[in-house]
């Protein structure tokens, strides 16, 4: 059926009409171009430092011999700068306790990281980036069935040292004991070496973890659930702002999904 000028005039408006709706949409979740407040703000050396510590895929792991890093809050941190159009500049750490105290002294610029009430009263946060429930590690052999039978009497239970997890499982265990490690390789150790019956902390370093312990597992069940966002060093308010909107960007275009698939991150969810 051979289509009317005023079908076409009616299609044409109902295109038009999409067009709006559409950029309209897109604007709403676009960044606000940053202004020199915000860049002096979250780049006050002229780079932005953003912390980082090894072994966990929500934050760094280094590349093989050669090959790309990788880590949520290191891409994130990546496309931040070239948004802000300041270099780059990731500054790793051997734990979560060193970086925290980095950001307790404005060292680093930029975090992302499970948002405590601890944690805010040095750290202005974003809205959540990212859900992801915790666990517990424990290696080949382990007659542990799942999360909730691991408070017994004579279990060993690894958490990093200074980690919102060690002050979590404080509270949540009373009959297991815990064991405070340094870094999340000697935690593989100490699992591998049966020095810990488990190790508790998010999945995403549990399954990172378990890739190098044969036999390891992750229980079922979980204990907790960490809600990441971005945040900086209190006291910075253009820099939040403009952190904020940028939080919130890359959330709706998907290039948190897209760091989140690149670094392997596993055990996110959607349920708070």
């Amino acid at each position: 059926m051979p289509m009317t000028a005023r079908s076409a005039s009616r299609i044409g408006r109902a295109l038009a009409a999409c067009a709006v709706a559409f950029l309209l949409a897109a604007c709403a979740n676009a960044p606000s171009a940053p202004d020199a407040g915000a860049r002096a703000a979250l780049a006050p050396t002229g780079k932005l430092r953003v912390g980082l510590y090894r072994g966990s895929p929500t934050s760094y792991i280094a590349g093989d011999a050669g090959g790309e890093a990788r880590g949520v809050s290191h891409d994130l941190g990546r496309e931040l700068a070239a948004r802000l159009g300041v270099p780059f500049e990731p500054t790793v750490f051997a734990n979560n306790a060193q970086l925290l105290d980095a950001v307790k002294a404005g060292t680093v610029d930029v975090i992302l990281t499970n948002a405590t009430a601890d944690r805010k009263r040095f750290i202005d946060f974003t809205d959540t980036v990212l859900h992801i429930e915790k666990s517990y590690l424990v290696p080949a052999g382990s007659r542990i069935p799942d999360a909730a039978a691991v408070d017994r009497d004579g279990v060993r239970v690894g958490v990093s040292q200074g980690s919102s997890s060690q002050k979590e499982l404080a509270a949540e265990l009373h009959r297991a004991s815990i064991v405070p490690v340094p870094t999340l390789k000697e935690a593989g150790r100490m699992l591998a070496e049966g020095r810990l019956d488990a190790f508790g902390t998010n999945n995403a370093i549990l399954f990172e973890m378990s890739d190098g312990l044969p036999g390891s597992r992750v229980l079922p069940g979980r204990w907790g659930l960490e809600t990441f966002a971005l945040g900086t060093p209190k006291g910075r308010g253009d820099g939040i702002r403009y952190l904020q909107s940028f939080a919130r960007s890359v959330r709706s275009d998907g290039t948190v999904a897209r760091a989140v698939a690149k670094a392997g991150v596993r055990g996110t969810t959607d349920r708070e």
